[in-house]
């Protein structure tokens, strides 16, 4: 079979059948090395939400604050580095991953229709299986949330040329300014900065039934959590300017950035400085106020509180900067003439590639141990402990992964899920077979 190529994309002879699979040296390192290391910044950053017999919780119910200077720093990290500014991550990478799903199907001969096609049932399986897994284990899951986003996104956008995914991202983040910091401004300019908060938030962890003592009790709450995350969360980030990464991440896949971060160092270094900076100085003020060393009002500090809309507002730049510095990364280490640590950069990218079950195992291994229907163990342990136990068990999904890399075989869940969508087909890494036509 012939083939050519198009802005560095292989296309094949007209008539083959389109390949669904992508061959194990064929993967770009950058996206499942991103993947990887998300899963570890997740698993840190909804620890939290486990210490269900921390009572004191500050204002905006997402970290508690006791716990001695080690607990502190680690509320802290938490704050400034992690806490929305992962999910940004997710969706861009998530994205990203649409678009060349899109573009490996169109290039081998299939129709856009069927490409769209093939992601629109994918988007449709996300979303039983993000229920499933917020019902039985983690109201929070994100899984059916970014099905209903991309079933929707994909459908508007992944079509489009990369001049109008740029216009649309900008219109997306000029909204997602609006709505987040548009009371604040008003607010400001008014010098009422205490009608901000909303003092009577819940908090987080009552909010997921972490203090549920018996496991059916506590999932009727986890669904009906689950079902609020899945089909009002999306719709509502929607319409509020939650698309500006989804579509960042279709525009960098038509560039071929992470594939090829050696073409775009500019634009990568630019992104890594600037988004990490503005992500984590966004996030500075809360992080302050939390520990004590920032003396505002507590309605500032809650939910639509001056300090909470400009961590949330800058969250987006935080994670597409964590993007760029993998990039860069990647484009350092591959190009060393003795690439030490290979292991390392091989286990996590392990993980990356098989990220639907490593971040299902997560919960599998919080859930019964942590909770007060299972072992408890949340209630003994603090938030740097916590972030210890979060990080061991990132530690066991890498060496799974890495065993199943050894082997030649694809998580569990990949494997199922590909089922799904394609039909029956081989177990292992090789190529999935040709997608229908019909």
């Amino acid at each position: 079979m012939t083939a050519d190529t198009t802005n560095g994309t292989p296309r094949a002879a007209a008539g083959a059948p389109p390949p669904t699979g992508v061959a194990a040296a064929d993967r770009a390192l950058a996206p499942d090395l991103a993947r990887g290391l998300m899963l570890l910044l997740i698993a840190a950053s909804n620890t939290a939400f486990h210490l269900w017999k921390s009572t004191t919780y500050g204002p905006s119910g997402w970290q508690p604050v006791n716990g001695g200077p080690l607990d502190h720093a680690a509320q802290f990290a938490m704050i400034t580095v992690l806490d929305l500014r992962v999910y940004p991550l997710f969706a861009f990478l998530f994205g990203y991953g649409m678009t060349q799903l899109f573009l490996r199907q169109t290039a081998a001969g299939a129709s856009e229709r069927d490409a769209v096609r093939l992601l629109r049932r994918r988007s449709l399986l996300l979303v039983p299986i993000g229920l499933t897994h917020a019902t039985l284990l983690m109201a929070g899951d994100i899984v059916g949330y970014y099905g209903v986003m991309s079933l929707v996104v994909g459908w508007l956008f992944l079509r489009r040329s990369e001049r109008a995914l740029l216009w649309w991202a900008g219109a997306s983040a000029l909204l997602a300014l609006v709505v987040t910091l548009g009371p604040t401004v008003t607010a400001l300019l008014q010098g009422d900065v205490g009608s901000l908060g909303d003092p009577d938030t819940e908090p987080g962890a009552a909010a997921y039934a972490a203090d549920e003592h018996s496991w059916a009790a506590a999932t009727a709450t986890r669904f009906k959590t689950g079902l609020f995350v899945t089909f009002a969360a999306a719709p509502l980030s929607l319409v509020g300017g939650g698309t500006l990464v989804f579509l960042l991440g279709f525009w960098a896949a038509r560039r071929r950035i992470l594939e090829d971060p050696g073409r775009h160092l500019r634009l990568l270094r630019r992104t890594a400085v600037v988004g990490v900076a503005v992500g984590w100085l966004g996030a500075l003020p809360a992080a302050l106020a939390h520990v004590g060393a920032l003396d505002v009002p507590d309605d500032a500090q809650s939910e639509g509180g001056a300090l909470t809309a400009l961590r949330d507002a800058t969250g987006s730049a935080g994670g597409l900067g964590y993007v760029a510095a993998v990039a860069l990364f990647v484009h350092w280490w591959t190009r060393r003439p003795r690439r030490r640590g290979n292991l390392a950069v091989t286990a996590v990218s392990a993980v990356g590639k098989r990220s639907l079950s490593c971040y299902l195992t997560h919960s599998l291994l919080f859930a019964p141990l942590l909770s007060a229907w299972g072992l408890g163990l949340g209630a003994h342990l603090s938030s740097a402990t916590m972030v210890l136990f979060a990080t061991g068990v990132w530690l066991v999904t890498v060496a799974g992964a890495l065993a199943l890399e050894r082997w030649g075989l694809r998580g569990p869940a990949e494997a199922v899920l590909r089922r799904a969508m394609y039909g029956r087909g081989p177990s292992r890494g090789a190529p999935d077979p040709p997608l229908s036509r019909n």
